[in-house]
């Protein structure tokens, strides 16, 4: 494993720093300075944290809100009432070919199981990947159904993470519902540009800016420290070419429960020109109770931070009903 202070790996592309994660609990402790422990937890989500990440956590800190996300514990073995594989039933929506219809006017697409980073807390943790993404035929099967439903004007590509595809097929995707006349919007739920942010390069700006159709990314920052100066010029990148930029976070106790913690994220969220957009309560997947700060204390939390910032920089706290068409607006 590279030493965070041996600075070449920040030169490398963002294919090689996808395929160089952190990925044992051992050599992350070691690149942090942190104890080490005498086994890595047992767990069938493993760790997977990539070099730019972990650089922005702090050596020697084993409360370091980004570790804090990545770093499996022993809590996540605790069977807890109501926390369960599948916490929002979205099989109940899968179309079986990597599609979801469960939003009225949209179509979502879970492009890939993959990601750059397994955040201990997601919702898609324990999701069945396998049986329900696209290959190529089904692409092209999805490309046709969009184009007989007119009733469809946005596209969301989630996953997994939607931009650890290569831009070749994503420039294809984009190229072929950029022809389908009823689309207006494509929407990407990405979390690379934070935790890689080298994946923002010429390849992706070239697809994301030459389409007709709106582009929106909506990126996933959880702390102000995982918005460092590289971020920063990436997300730059992306807003000057046309793209708009939303933030959604998850509560997450231990990492931003407190009004400084999202006060903080909120402002620099804007400095770096993405506006905050959803404070999702967590999501109740099995594995993930350990982060749970309870409703009680998010209202409180959010009424708070109305009061600390202007109503532009306050997010929408919203959670998802298991089984709902839509998200639910609690404050």
């Amino acid at each position: 494993m590279i030493p965070l202070s041996d600075i070449s790996w920040q030169a490398q592309s963002w294919q090689w720093l996808l395929a160089h994660t952190v990925n044992t609990e051992a050599d992350l402790r070691r690149l942090l300075s942190l104890a080490p422990t005498a086994t890595d937890v047992p767990t069938d989500f493993p760790l997977r944290v990539p070099l730019p990440y972990v650089s922005r956590m702090i050596a020697g800190d084993p409360d370091d809100p980004l570790l804090r996300q990545a770093l499996p514990v022993a809590a996540e073995l605790d069977e807890v009432p109501g926390f369960t594989p599948d916490p929002l039933r979205e099989l109940e929506f899968a179309d079986g070919d990597g599609t979801m219809s469960k939003y009225n006017g949209r179509m979502l697409i879970v492009t890939t199981g993959a990601c750059a980073i397994n955040c201990r807390y997601c919702f898609r943790r324990s999701f069945p990947y396998a049986e329900h993404q696209p290959d190529k035929a089904a692409w092209d099967a999805i490309i046709a159904r969009i184009a007989a439903d007119s009733s469809i004007h946005e596209i969301i590509l989630s996953g997994g993470d939607p931009l650890v595809l290569n831009d070749q097929h994503l420039a294809r995707v984009v190229g072929a519902l950029d022809q389908i006349p009823h689309l207006t919007t494509l929407r990407i739920h990405t979390r690379l540009p934070v935790v890689i942010p080298q994946r923002v390069c010429p390849a992706l700006l070239d697809w994301a800016t030459n389409t007709r159709l709106r582009v929106v990314a909506v990126i996933h920052a959880n702390h102000a420290n995982e918005l460092d100066n590289q971020v920063g010029e990436s997300l730059a990148r992306l807003a000057a070419s046309g793209v708009t930029l939303l933030n959604q976070s998850v509560l997450l106790r231990g990492v931003n429960d407190s009004v400084p913690a999202l006060a903080a994220l909120s402002e620099r969220l804007f400095a770096v020109g993405v506006l905050p957009y959803y404070l999702h309560m967590l999501d109740k997947v099995a594995g993930a109770a350990h982060f749970d700060t309870g409703e009680t204390a998010a209202r409180h939390l959010i009424g708070e931070l109305r009061a600390e910032l202007p109503g532009y920089l306050v997010p929408r706290l919203a959670c998802e009903v298991p089984g709902a068409r839509n998200k639910t607006i609690i404050a």
